[in-house]
């Protein structure tokens, strides 16, 4: 399991440093170079999408390393 999450941060995305609840639209921001307003724009469009937008939203929360490398879901792993 540890190869997995450090395959995640292996990735270039990182949740924002502009954050206004979890980060996605930040982090995705700051890798399109997008202005941080209109991906917020598009990711609350995509929860009109049923069940895709809410659930692909959680999940790349979860998934998603911080700034530092963290991760919600290995955290949660390694309290258990």
């Amino acid at each position: 399991m540890n190869s997995f999450f450090a395959t995640l941060r292996g990735f270039r995305y990182r949740r924002g440093p502009q954050r206004l609840v979890g980060g996605i639209a930040g982090g995705l921001a700051e890798l399109t170079g997008l202005n941080v307003w209109l991906m917020r724009l598009l990711v609350l469009l995509s929860f009109a999408l049923p069940v895709l937008g809410p659930v692909a939203y959680v999940v790349v929360w979860v998934l998603t390393p911080w700034q530092d490398g963290t991760i919600p879901a290995e955290r949660a792993l390694n309290n258990l």
